[in-house]
Order: structure tokens, then sequence, then C-alpha cells
């Protein structure tokens, strides 16, 4: 007979109330809001625990998979993704022979970015030559004054090789609204050729059209619910306007994409994707269901509601310095978008931001997804986050301000409307001067770039990459009636510091390091870290019987500046001597913030650091007195 008790019915399960009680033993009196509560920067707060009453009142926990309205997935019985890889297409016979090597290499997916002087029947016959298009899931993109002609001669090409239309995915990116974002220039007149690319293209199930690439917004800085808000109302911008147009509600909602960003915020990724599926198909129902009565609100009369999204790994948190901790970011960002259930998905190669990538980096970055495909096994079950109660209080939380988001710009009249007002534009564009005002503060970090640097790594030539269009155009030779979204990396301003550094004088920073023990390895661990930020040569020492021996030291090392570690207690008699001893010899420096600090400065000390600097501009200060 099967034993069927279960375990752990003796014990009493703690109700929230214990748990809290005893958090508040644990905290000795410290705020329970300060210390454990965190607002994040999407406008909610987060609990440090959960329990299933948390959930009782939101109907996320009961969605199924494959079933409106999609939170849980648009699949199923699987979690399968396609592989993706873009290629700049500059050489159509070059590009066929690159998408056909990687193809045998786990790629099932490919993006090709074509100049406008490449729109041509002979370059589409040459790029997709020796592909089997109905197992291949394709993209196209170029500028979108050419997209209709890209897409007359895709639709050719797929005729005159008599391939099944029912098989065949692929897209013709259209997003006039982008290039306004990211360049300022006025495309509106080329949005009367959605419509019309949509209607050439309605015999393919598969087809993808209008697409919406908040990806832009996500390296430009975007918090992820600014992100999932403007992806709404540049979805709905796109499907008003093709409806509005005369195309079918149910063709328009079908060849939408959008291609989404992902940011190193592992949990609220996944759930910033389970809230779109969401908020769309609610956004698209009503579109399918106007002025239908009786509207069938089955999920099979539905399915058109279904949010394809393709999501590419944020550039904007990578960096140039330490570029192979870019590997830990994408590899993150990249299980997140998995476990979310996209449709496609891009590893950013990991040098993209200071070179063009290598064989090397983009064999990397395919298998960083097939690590997790084919090893790990991501594709086989869906939304294994389901029924998490912290994942499903981010959905919820997530979907409720994006769509608070979402109806304040519909108040002002739609996204076009706010793009060409300039309020998303400045909205994205103040996150990301605080975000880069957050690291400077070490309040955002960037591993490897302002905390942690690596002391001994020279940049050997590697300089930042600028960004241009897909047709050739640079941000300086495009015209602007428009503002346009700024994007510089968050690493950027570090990088800048770093190599000016490097390439004027590096000068040697040594560690004074004497009295207690704990507190001066401390102070001096943190002091090295927040001198090599900026390239510093610093050396740390064991420690020291007193100020002169540890002054005398750091002349003989050559040393430019001269860090004084100690605790709080004993600046108040080793700091002045040290200082007087130094005689102006170097840069004199206190590890810390102590009590004595006003002391320190009535005797001609005025350069500390601590927690609270802004290490940016604390280091640009000291640049500035050496002379660099």
């Amino acid at each position: 007979m099967a034993n069927k008790e279960k375990l752990f019915t003796e014990f009493a399960a703690p109700t929230t109330q214990e748990w809290l009680d005893k958090i508040e033993v644990d905290l000795k009196g410290a705020d329970f809001q300060k210390r454990l509560v965190w607002r994040t920067n999407e406008g909610f707060n987060v609990q440090p625990f959960y329990r299933r009453e948390d959930l009782k009142d939101l109907k996320t926990p009961d969605a199924l998979p494959g079933e409106f309205p999609y939170v849980r997935g648009n699949k199923k019985d699987n979690n399968e993704w396609y592989v993706r890889q873009n290629l700049a297409v500059s050489d159509p016979k070059a590009a066929n022979a690159k998408a056909l090597d990687i193809l045998n290499k786990g790629i099932d997916s490919l993006g090709f970015r074509i100049p406008k002087n490449l729109v041509t029947a002979e370059a589409i016959d040459t790029l997709l030559d020796g592909i089997y298009c109905e197992i291949v899931d394709l993209n196209f993109r170029t500028c979108p004054c050419h997209a209709l002609k890209l897409a007359e001669i895709v639709d050719a090409y797929f005729t005159k090789k008599g391939f099944d239309k029912t098989k065949l995915s692929f897209t013709v990116g259209f997003d006039p609204i982008e290039k306004m974002l990211t360049k300022g220039k006025d495309v509106t007149p080329r949005l009367a050729d959605g419509p019309k690319i949509v209607e050439l293209l309605k015999s393919y199930p598969k087809a993808h059209v209008m697409t919406v690439h908040t990806e832009t917004l996500n390296n430009a800085g975007a918090y992820i619910v600014q992100e999932l808000g403007y992806a709404l109302a540049w979805g709905n911008e796109y499907l008003q306007e093709l409806v509005d147009a005369g195309v079918d509600a149910e063709l328009a909602a079908r060849q939408m994409k959008f291609y989404m960003g992902v940011s190193e915020n592992y949990f609220m990724e996944i759930a910033k994707f389970r809230a779109a599926r969401l908020l769309w198909a609610n956004i698209v129902k009503q579109y399918l269901t106007e002025g239908k009565e009786g509207a069938a609100d089955a999920a099979s009369s539905l399915d058109a509601a279904k949010m394809c999204i393709n999501a590419t790994t944020s550039t904007y948190n990578q960096t140039v310095f330490d570029s192979y901790v870019n590997l830990l970011r994408s590899q993150t960002e990249a299980m997140s978008a998995a476990l979310g259930g996209v449709h496609s998905m891009v590893v950013t190669p990991f040098n993209v931001s200071y070179e063009k990538p290598t064989d090397f980096s983009e064999r990397i970055a395919r298998n960083q997804q097939l690590l997790i495909k084919e090893e790990s096994h991501f594709d086989r079950i869906v939304d294994p986050s389901a029924g998490s109660y912290y994942i499903e209080h981010l959905t919820d939380a997530l979907a409720q301000e994006a769509w608070k988001l979402f109806l304040k710009i519909e108040d002002e009249g739609g996204f076009l409307e706010a793009v060409k007002k300039g309020i998303v534009q400045d909205d994205i564009n103040a996150t990301n001067q605080k975000r880069h005002g957050d690291a400077a503060k070490r309040k955002e970090f960037l591993l490897g770039t302002n905390q942690f640097p690596n002391f001994t790594e020279k940049s050997d030539g590697k300089r930042p990459v600028a960004a241009a269009c897909c047709c050739g155009a640079t941000a300086h030779e495009a015209e602007m009636p428009f503002k346009k979204l700024e994007t510089t990396r968050l690493a950027a301003d570090f990088e800048d510091l770093r190599i000016h550094t490097e390439e004027t004088r590096v000068p040697t920073a040594f560690m004074l390091t004497i009295g207690n023990l704990a507190m001066r390895q401390a102070r001096a661990q943190f002091s090295c870290n927040f001198l090599a930020c900026a390239g510093y040569k610093v050396i740390d020492n064991l420690g020291f019987k007193t100020v002169e021996e540890g002054v005398d030291a750091a002349l003989e090392a050559k040393a430019d500046i001269v860090v004084i570690c100690s605790s709080d207690d004993e600046y108040a008699e080793y700091a002045i001597p040290a200082f007087k001893y130094l005689n102006g010899r170097a840069m004199f420096v206190v590890a810390g913030a102590p009590a004595c600090m006003e002391d320190l400065k009535a005797a001609g000390i005025e350069n500390f650091v601590h927690v609270k600097c802004n290490v940016l501009e604390t280091l640009k200060e000291y640049n500035q007195k050496l002379g660099i």
C-alpha cells in the first residue's frame, strides 16, 4: 500500500505576521522599510518575501500556456525559440557565404541589414542562394524609404522559387518611428508605405512587417517599465494607423513584431516579457472585437493577439575594459529572455563596443544561446517561472506601471505625436543622464569599470565604436527636426577618463597602511579599487610602524599620490603628522570620512575618498591636480 503521508504536516506553517515579528527582532530596531523593502526604478516596491496570500487578487497565476492573454507564452507544449544572428550586408556574395556557414553552426534565424544601394533583385538572389527559406526564419531590414521596394523584391523571389507561403517565416521590417528617435529625421511621409507592405504580404501567414524596436530605448538606458510602456504605445500607433488605412485588424495585428532589449535585471526581465504579452493581447483584443456583436472570447479566435518578440541583449551595459565580463551580462540576459518566452533571440557579441565582431566573439554569442537551449533545456518547459510568488508580483506590478505610461502617451495624442513633441526622447534621455550620475557615484555598478577594475589592464588601442545608420549615414549627417535619443553607454564616462589617463601619464598611488589591521586593509582595498577606475597604478602594502616609514617608502616608489589607510579613531593621531612629513612632495589622500575630518581640513588636508564620493568627478579632479 502506497504511503500517502505528507511531509511536514505536523508542523504549523508560520503566518506572515510571525515572519514579520521574527524579522523585526533580527533587525534590532532598524527600519524594515529602509533596510529590506526595495524601491525599484520602475516605480513600485518589492518586499523581502512573498507568500501565496499575496497573489490572491491576481489573475495571472490562473492563466494557461498558449491561451489568451498569453501571459504564460504563445505555445502550449514547448518553449522553443529561434537562435538568430544579424549580418550587415555590404557584399551579398560574402554575406551569403557567411549565412550558409553559420546555419551549420546552430543558427536557424538570419537577420540581414541591407543598405539602400543593395535593395535590388540581383542582390537578394545572391544573398539567399542555397538557403532553404522554408525552414529558416529570415529577417530583412533597410531604411524605411526603401522598405516597400525590398518587400516587393522578397515577394517576387519567394514566388519565383515556388516556396510554400504557409511555411515561410520572415520579416520585412518597417519602423520609420525608430529613425525619428535615433536620428531626429522626419520620416512621417513614409508611414503611408506600411499598409501597402502589409497588404502585399498578407498571403504569408507567418510574415511580419510593422516592427517596434524598443531595443533602441533599452540601449539608450531606459528602465524596464519605460521600454514596456512605450512598446505598447508604439505598437498601438502602428496598429491604429493600419486599421485607419483600411487594413483588417486581424491581419494588422498578425504582422506586428516587437524587438525588445534585455537588461541585466534578471527576474524583472522575465516578468517584463510576461507582462508585455498580457497587455498587448488585451490591446489587440479591443481591435478584434470592436463593432462585432457577440464576438467570442475563446482563445482560438484571438491568435492574432499573440505578441511576437525578438529579444536582443543590451549594449548599454557593455564595457571596453574587462570586456569578457560582458559575457556574464549577456548570458543572464539571454536566460531571462528564454525563460520569458520569446520568439527569437540575438545575443550581442561581447566586443561590439570597441570593434567589429570577430569570428570568435560571434561563435561565443551563438554558443551562449545553444548552451541554455541544448544543454540546459530551456526550450523544453513553458514558462517555468509561473507560480513564483515573486515573479507573479513583478509581472503584475510592471503591467500596472506600464499601463499608466501607455495611457499617458495616449492622452498626449499617441506615440507618434509624443515623439514629435520630444516627450519620449526627453523621458529616456533623463533616465540615461540619471543612470550615468548613479554610475559615477557607484549607485549602479559596472563590474570591471566603476567597481573592481582590472588594475593592470591597458586599452591596447581599443576605442569605443560609434554607431551608424543602416543606410550608412552618421548622426552628424542626418537632418534633425526632432529631438533624438542619447545612446551613450553607461561605462563611457569612466572609459574616456581611463583612456585619457593612459594616453597622458599614469600616476602611482601608494597605500600608507597603518594602525588597526582590519580597517587599514579594508580601506586600502577600497582606495585601490577607487583609484584604479581611472587607470592609476596602485601599490598596496601590509602596514607600516610609523607614518614616516610609510611616507619614505611611498617616495622611494615615486608615488604621485599617498593614501593613508587606517581607522577613524586613529586618523586624529596619524593623518596630520603624515601630511606634514610628506610636505607637498605628493598628493595626500585620506581613505574615509572620519569624525575629525574638519580638523584635518583645518590642517590643510583636502582630499578624502569614501563611499559617498562621486567617484568619476573625484578622479577627474585628481587628474586635474596632477596635470593629467
